[in-house]
């Protein structure tokens, strides 16, 4: 039985430095109303190039495969996002990582969130500290990840609020939105502790991330008169 821990990132992309982490990578886009699907690109966005940094840089070993859901533009669709959640489940994926917010609730991604978790895939997605929800973030069984100040290198907090179920350590110098990296570090995280665990379950994950978060509850932000 291989219990190798093969972790999955839908993003932008990767650099070229990175190529050589990468064991498989594939590129869907939406061409003239068609779903398309081939070989990737350059991360010319840059975005998941410094997500696959964050994870990675967590330790723990492994394959990772890489699905680009957004080119020269941040644009992407809920049809590329399900592409890819598929086809990372059919690659062997066993924790996935989508550092994305869409704004709108769609058929086509919950039921591949769905089917995902239906196969025994963790799934960790970016969702911010406030405001509407997002998605995947919050879809059932999702692993809700914000930022949290509190956070420095291999913490991460339990939260529990309605906006997120953990947050993770935040980069104020990335210029980037702080829940992607949160999410990036705890998927690290995760990845880190399944290769120690190759056999843990979701259930076995979410007691090791709720028994060893460095801050439980939210930030409780002093008033001007404390």
């Amino acid at each position: 039985m291989n219990t190798e821990v093969r972790v999955g990132v839908i993003d932008t992309g990767f650099a070229p430095r990175q190529a050589e982490n990468i064991t498989a990578a594939r590129r869907f886009w939406i061409q003239q109303g068609v779903l398309c699907e081939g070989e990737t690109q350059a991360d010319a966005l840059g975005h998941g190039s410094q997500v696959l940094d964050c994870l990675l840089g967590q330790g723990g070993c492994g394959e990772v495969l890489v699905a680009q859901v957004f080119t020269e533009q941040w644009l992407t669709s809920a049809l590329q996002v399900s592409a890819a959640l598929f086809w990372l489940v059919e690659q062997g994926a066993m924790l996935i990582n989508m550092s994305l917010g869409l704004q709108q609730d769609r058929h086509v991604l919950r039921a591949a969130c769905a089917a995902a978790v239906e196969a025994g895939v963790l799934l960790c997605a970016s969702s911010p500290a406030r405001g509407a929800p997002v998605y995947p973030a919050s879809y059932p069984g999702v692993i809700r990840v914000t930022g949290d100040a509190r956070c420095r290198p291999g913490q991460w907090s339990r939260l529990d609020t309605t906006q997120a179920d953990f947050g993770a350590q935040v980069d104020p110098s990335s210029g980037r939105a702080g829940a992607s990296l949160a999410s990036a570090a705890l998927c690290g995280q995760v990845r880190r502790f399944l290769s120690l665990q190759p056999a843990a379950g979701r259930e076995q994950v979410l007691v090791y991330l709720r028994d060893n978060a460095a801050f439980v509850g939210p930030e409780r932000r002093r008033s001007e008169h404390d």
